[in-house]
């Protein structure tokens, strides 16, 4: 019955911001990364692999996030990364913001609670030519010219919304979306997703687990090797998923530890993780990349941190290109840009 309820809201509220005059617009384009789901997708490095292509394509990309989870939240604009240089500490930015800033290089970086206004100071100060709106599918107030909906089999499978399911929005919300973005490891996998939501654009999210580094004592990064016994810790929506996939790579996981998701870690949970390795027969920990900038202000750790960088693809990756650079090329036709 709440579920019920809950989905009816969230399909009048969609339908109350389809009307016009509704949202607010951005003289340049955005394109919006989102979901269905709560947490765990991928989005973020989703976020980030489109603003390479677009930084690829020779735009300057604005990442606009709310800053989810940051402990000082500011009236205004918090500038993250200006595109050359990273501006703000993990308090004012939040973990996925100046994750994104440290790990795409080029692109600006902003949070707001109120994105239209990021979106005017990325492009009258920092010049950006195009937005990408993080985990932006239910940021209704915001106009966007494309939609990317991330929808995996299990959202598929589960079609409930909250607070039975973990669905925001009901599945036929994704009819909104310009293409579907298939958590998968086939492209079947990926059409069926597409045929069962009616869906004409789809295109496969491919999860490409990166080389493991480790955190020496100035701060920079150095190969890991998987032969290591550690301690494997991780604050994020799905931390099974992460130790799982050690496993499958080789890795000598003697412990796993969880925090909640966005989860800010303490000087004593730093000692804590430590000690419990120690006490497991481990001679590192290692973590997720947004764990890292949770745990960078308490470096030097009593033990070696490795990290492991998690970057998505999304395939076939020459038709996504032309796809998204077709689709800002249309919406830049379309008419003349709207004013600040």
């Amino acid at each position: 019955m709440l579920a019920s309820i809950y989905a009816a809201a969230a399909s009048a509220r969609r339908a109350y911001y389809r009307e016009p005059g509704r949202q607010r617009r951005l003289r340049r384009p955005v394109i919006s990364v989102g979901n269905l789901r709560v947490g765990g997708t991928g989005k973020t490095p989703a976020v980030a692999h489109v603003a390479r292509i677009l930084l690829e394509l020779g735009e300057r990309p604005a990442i606009l996030s709310r800053g989810y989870g940051r402990r000082s939240a500011p009236d205004g604009v918090v500038v993250v990364s200006d595109g050359a240089r990273i501006c703000a500490d993990l308090d004012r930015s939040g973990d996925e913001p100046l994750m994104l800033a440290r790990t795409v290089e080029g692109a600006r970086v902003l949070v707001s609670a109120d994105r239209h206004l990021a979106g005017c100071l990325a492009e009258s100060h920092l010049d950006a030519t195009v937005h990408v709106l993080d985990d932006g599918f239910q940021h209704l107030t915001l106009a966007r010219g494309t939609d990317l909906l991330i929808v995996g089999e299990e959202d598929i499978a589960e079609a409930r919304t909250l607070p039975a399911g973990r669905l925001r929005e009901s599945l036929s919300a994704a009819s909104c979306a310009h293409a579907i973005l298939v958590p998968s490891g086939t492209s079947g996998q990926t059409c069926a997703v597409a045929a069962s939501l009616g869906a004409d654009t789809a295109f496969e999210l491919v999860r490409v687990p990166g080389e493991p580094l480790r955190l020496d004592l100035l701060g920079s990064s150095a190969p890991a090797r998987t032969s290591t016994p550690v301690l494997a810790a991780a604050g994020v929506a799905r931390p099974e998923r992460f130790f799982e996939e050690l496993r499958s790579a080789g890795w000598d996981v003697k412990k796993t530890v969880t925090f909640p998701d966005h989860h800010r870690y303490s000087r004593a949970d730093a000692a804590t993780l430590a000690d419990t390795a120690r006490a497991a027969g481990a001679r590192a920990i290692v973590t997720t990349e947004k764990d890292l900038v949770r745990l960078l202000p308490f470096r030097p750790l009593a033990l070696p941190l490795i990290w492991l960088p998690l970057t998505v693809r999304i395939e076939p990756a020459p038709a996504f290109r032309e796809w998204l650079a077709g689709r800002l090329a249309a919406e830049r036709q379309s008419g003349p840009e709207v004013p600040a």
